[in-house]
């Protein structure tokens, strides 16, 4: 299988419209103090989904030129992470959180298939870190995580030939991202994390037998 690559894609979830009083009893974990007698509209309140920010490339402006920062738009709902393999692009392991929890510290969680034939791991630079280098160094794997750029200085040539190479590989994973919202149209319309964990794993499971039937058919056609 080649190794694996690494990733996570934000799933978008019904916007919930909670006073900031209710917004702090949730990130505490706590259920706001009115919702606790009121079981039907408890019911209805996703506790787990969260608000981030999901940075997209700005866009060039009428007179040709390219803002100065990228773009910040708020976002609701729960992050898909995957790990696929390198060769076929199947997901091999997936796990289901909150939108604004970190993608780095998911690759400790379970997300690294020890069963790929290959022991390479791709990712970006969210999941380049001390810890997650000494566990990978640990559990048998070979880094290719791109490494980050220094801070307020000129990117060396050595780290831009380097990230350059692995994202040729790294970008397959975009393209199960892609097919899932694409084709798919994924979108958690349930509420609360083990639902949206049960709808998230059905569209991963439905994306690799909708990509075994298209290398069956590559198979037999050629």
């Amino acid at each position: 299988m080649s190794g694996q690559i690494l990733d996570a894609t934000l799933v978008a979830a019904p916007k919930q419209r909670n006073t900031n009083a209710e917004k702090a009893d949730l990130r505490a974990g706590r259920v706001p103090e009115d919702w606790q007698d009121k079981p039907s509209k408890l019911s209805h309140k996703d506790r787990h989904a969260r608000w981030t920010l999901k940075f997209t490339k700005a866009k060039r402006q009428d007179d040709g030129t390219m803002p100065s920062s990228d773009l910040a738009i708020p976002f609701f709902g729960y992050k898909s992470h995957v790990s696929i393999d390198r060769k076929y692009r199947f997901i091999r392991k997936w796990k289901t959180t909150d939108a604004a929890a970190s993608d780095g510290a998911r690759l400790r969680e379970g997300l690294l298939d020890k069963a790929n034939t290959a022991s390479s791991v791709w990712a970006d630079t969210a999941y380049r870190s001390k810890a997650n280098e000494d566990f990978m160094e640990k559990q048998g794997f070979v880094s290719k995580v791109h490494r980050k750029k220094p801070h307020l200085k000129p990117i060396p040539l050595h780290i831009q030939r380097s990230n350059a190479g692995k994202s040729v590989i790294r970008s397959r994973v975009e393209h199960v991202f892609a097919d899932q919202k694409s084709q798919m149209g994924l979108f958690v319309r349930t509420v609360g994390i083990t639902r949206a964990t049960m709808r998230i794993g059905l569209a991963n499971i439905v994306y690799n037998m909708r990509r075994f039937l298209f290398l069956e058919r590559i198979s037999a056609n050629a």
